[in-house]
């Protein structure tokens, strides 16, 4: 199997996804805007985001994937069936339990969100029904994640990368039709989240049984299998909680800084996921079952070779990303955002919090990779450990920063984070044997920041002042946005290509003979 055209199925469907979903974001700006109705709604989702990462893409997959590769590896398909029915039979026992819980606590849940929503009652109580609408969700997600990743084991990548297409189709349709009938109308936005996480799970079910692991009720949580997966669990739940900590930290105190800081957040959260995705998502999704394979097998070579490959990838395509959102971050925000509720104020606003996410975007997807070089190995514990220290270092750095920058400080010192946490990994795969850096790094290095220097001064004279974007109308910030992101991807891969990059030197498949290191010209 080819696995740069793997990476290139995921990330074209997960491409998909990030337009849609930036489709649902520029309705949500205009329909509603960035005040306490936006903020209320954002907070609420965040609760069953912050689960959905705990019991599913999170700690259950980083676990479960692994292990379900071992077992089909060395077990064949009766097994790998056996496991996926008794997981998610006790998976979804535990989710229906959760989401129970969930909706008779949700006042408290919301304090514990944003315990500045208590100086505002309307606003507390809408937080709480939005809470109570959206909880289900977590349901559907993670039975969603467990169906995602029994089909990647089997290398059927494209229709879970897809599946959040689903959640960004009922989110628009719910803004456009359902919000002018509603009071208030945020509650429809709230609908539409519990019945896109409906949908993505029904997507997953024909798939499932093409391959024969549509799993069936088998509750037996003692049995070897699944208690492998559960001590997996354990060390992943404490690394997955400690990002989840940072994120409920910063929804505090953003909440505290005033009104529109959560929503300005959330909105350069949503432009930071669109590289996130393509790029580091992709690559992990890819990455952990043959690295998976390739560590139960004991070849360290190839192991070693893979997250190479992951890495040069990586960061060929994540530095020039981030030197675009931090030079069009208020092109990319006015052009997407700015209509209807949202105006300058917020376009300003929100442009200062991606600023602050653009600086730390290579370190986020490096721990894309990095990461799952741990989980291939069953070594949980590190990533954790690394996790609690990074959760230090970026709260420490967001009390301090939020001051003088505002929401803008709490966003750079995630950043900071992030590149922290990916420093500390590669530094711990380096020393544990499991990663050697193949010849040709300095070459390779060299070469692309260049070409990023080139697409930097090309976009930083294109850009124009702040005023060209918020003024202009629609179809202007459209015309010269596009025009500004082909000429800087022309001059940035018509760089890479007169300093002798090609394509087919990431081509790259997981079987057969060791291929040289890419681009290897010392």
């Amino acid at each position: 199997m080819n696995l740069l055209k793997a990476v290139y199925t995921v990330s074209g469907m997960t491409l998909v996804s990030r337009v849609t979903g930036l489709v649902r974001e520029s309705l949500k700006a205009a329909v509603f805007g960035a005040g306490p109705a936006m903020d209320a709604f954002e907070a609420a989702f965040r609760l069953p985001n912050l689960l959905r990462r705990l019991f599913a893409e999170g700690a259950f997959s980083q676990a479960f994937v692994p292990i379900l590769a071992d077992v089909r590896r060395t077990r064949g398909a009766a097994e790998t069936r056996d496991l996926v029915s008794r997981v998610a039979s006790l998976l979804a026992v535990v989710l229906v339990a959760v989401t129970a819980v969930g909706l008779v606590a949700s006042p408290w849940l919301v304090y514990l969100l944003a315990g500045a929503f208590a100086r505002d009652p309307s606003k507390s109580g809408l937080a709480t029904e939005l809470v109570r609408i959206v909880f289900p969700y977590i349901l559907f997600i993670s039975l969603t994640s467990l169906a995602g990743g029994v089909l990647n084991v089997h290398r059927r990548f494209a229709i879970p990368a897809f599946t959040p297409v689903l959640l960004n189709l009922a989110m628009i349709a719910a803004t456009l039709f359902v919000a002018p009938h509603v009071d208030p109308p945020i509650v429809a936005l709230a609908w539409g989240v519990a019945i896109g996480g409906a949908l993505q799970l029904g997507l997953q079910i024909r798939p499932l049984v093409k391959l024969g692991m549509l799993p069936r009720p088998t509750l037996d949580w003692r049995h070897p299998d699944v208690r492998r997966v559960l001590v997996a669990m354990g060390p992943a739940l404490l690394g997955v909680s400690a990002a989840q900590i940072s994120i409920l930290i910063n929804t505090q105190l953003a909440a505290w800084l005033g009104d529109g800081r959560i929503a300005w957040i959330a909105y350069a959260d949503r432009l930071m996921e669109f590289p996130t995705a393509l790029l580091g998502v992709a690559l992990g999704t890819v990455l952990l079952p043959t690295l998976a394979r390739h560590a139960g097998d004991g070849d360290e070579a190839r192991y070693s070779a893979l997250l190479d490959w992951g890495l040069r990838l990586a960061l060929l395509l994540a530095l020039p990303a981030a030197v675009a959102l931090w030079l069009l971050a208020l092109p990319l925000v006015s052009t997407l955002y700015q209509y209807g509720r949202f105006g300058a104020v917020d376009a300003l606003a929100t442009r200062a919090a991606l600023l602050g996410y653009a600086v730390g975007l290579a370190g986020i997807v490096a721990v894309k990779i990095l990461a799952p070089g741990f989980y291939a190995r069953t070594d949980l514990r590190t990533p954790v450990r690394v996790a609690f220290a990074t959760v230090l270092v970026s709260q420490s750095l967001a009390f301090l920063l939020m001051h003088p920058l505002g929401h803008a400080g709490l966003t750079l010192a995630t950043s900071i984070g992030a590149l922290f946490n990916a420093t500390v990994l590669w530094v711990l795969l380096r020393r544990s044997g499991g990663y050697t850096p193949r010849p040709g790094w300095p070459r390779f290095l060299l070469r692309v920041l260049v070409a990023a220097a080139l697409l930097a001064a090309v976009l930083a004279l294109g850009a124009g002042p702040a005023s060209l974007w918020l003024n202009a109308t629609l179809f202007e910030r459209v015309g010269r946005l596009a025009v500004l992101v082909a000429a800087g991807a022309a001059a940035y891969f018509g760089a890479l290509a007169l300093l002798g990059f090609r394509v087919s030197d990431f081509s790259r498949r997981d079987a057969g003979p060791m291929p040289p290191p890419p681009l290897d010209d010392d």
